[in-house]
This record gives structure tokens, sequence and C-alpha cells, in this order.
């Protein structure tokens, strides 16, 4: 295992959950396989994988995504409490351990070098579009303060992991698709088409709540 890009890694497997680069996990462990996989892991380099357990079909995913311990804290029962930041992303290659917990070695994952360089920029800021729009409209329509982060990420590739990771609704599969992409523009074409969607059916609604809001004036 002296190469960089392959090493073993602990997996930490949750019901339908993605973990996507530079996003923060809180975590409460309380099994007894994993209070010795984060002993362990607190031992030497905090790092463990997430990967996707799909409760509907059985099966683990086969990218999941580090996660390092920014935050820990144990009580004297020995269940513990985490804050975790992810990291790269991974392949499995192979499965080396069932127990005390799972342990598989893994390939890091990258995306592909962009040569379209505007094409890039121009998709990452109809994107940053789009999301403000579809955040407006839903203010409109809950009658609410919803803003984004201060913090959004400018840089196309990080944009794309943020958004992937706060999708609404039941995502997990869909989260899972964007995790697994290696085109920081395909997974950007995505996003986009996802949140052109939801900007269409918000705004037909907020048109509709006007009409029935000035219909009520009109009859009062």
């Amino acid at each position: 295992m002296s190469d960089l890009s392959v090493r073993e890694l602990p997996l930490f497997p949750l019901p339908d959950v993605v973990l996507f680069p530079e996003e923060v996990l809180p975590l409460h462990v309380f099994e007894s396989r994993y209070r010795i996989m984060l002993q362990n892991v607190l031992e030497k380099d905090s790092r463990f994988g997430i990967v996707r357990w799909d409760p509907s079909k059985k099966i683990y995913a086969n990218v999941g995504c580090c996660a390092e311990i920014i935050q820990h804290q144990t009580f004297q029962d020995g269940r513990s409490n985490l804050v975790t930041l992810g990291q790269q992303r991974f392949r499995v290659l192979e499965v080396t351990s069932e127990a005390p917990y799972r342990r598989a070695v893994v390939s890091w994952i990258e995306d592909q070098a962009v040569t379209d360089l505007d094409g890039l920029h121009k998709l990452s800021g109809n994107v940053r579009t789009a999301l403000e729009d579809v955040v407006e409209l839903t203010g409109k329509l809950t009658g609410s303060e919803v803003s984004l982060p201060e913090d959004l990420p400018d840089l196309p590739r990080e944009l794309s992991f943020w958004i992937a990771s706060h999708l609404g609704g039941p995502a997990a599969e869909e989260q899972q698709k964007l995790l697994e992409l290696t085109d920081t523009i395909k997974r950007l074409e995505r996003e986009y088409e996802m949140l052109d969607q939801t900007r269409r059916q918000l705004a037909a609604r907020t048109v509709l709540k006007d009409t029935l809001s000035n219909a009520d004036l009109g009859n009062n």
C-alpha cells in the first residue's frame, strides 16, 4: 500500500446519507463495533469512509467520501458525538474485513480536468442564478426570510458539491449519482436541470398565489 492513491479505510455505512467534500456531517456513534472503529481511527489520522447504505436494495454504494473528525466528545457510557468534514471521494476496490467493522481498500477519485474553462464558468454562473431564484421564490411562497450562506463556494466544482449536498426531499439516490460523477460540467448541468425545473414550478405557484390573493382582495 505504498501507492498514495490507494489505502485501506474503515467504512461507516449510513442509510440514505451521502457525504460530499467540504461538507460538515454530525454523527452519533453508539454501536459497539463503531465505538471500536472510532477508537482505532482517533489513534491514527482521524479519517474513515462514509458510504451510503440503500435500505430498499440492501446494498452498499461503491463510491463514498472520506470523513475527517474535527470535533469529538465521548460520554461515560461509551457513546460519542462527532463533527466530521468531508474530504476526498473514493471508490471501493476490495472489502478486506467485515468484523468488527467493515474495512476496504479504496482509491481516491477526482474530477477530470476541464478544458473549456469559459463554458464551465458560464454554466456555473447560470447554476448560481437558478439557485438564487429558487431561494427567492421559496421565500415569497413561504413568507419567510430565506437566504444563501455568505460563504457559498465560488469555484465551480465546490459549488456543484455544495448544491448536491443540499438537495431537498428524498434525494439520496440522486445525490449518490452526483457524487460518482467525475465531470464537473456534467454535475453542474444535471443540477441546473433540477434547479430550473424547481424554479419553473415555484414561479407558477407564485403566480397562482398572487392571483388568488388579488381575487380575495377584489371580493372584499
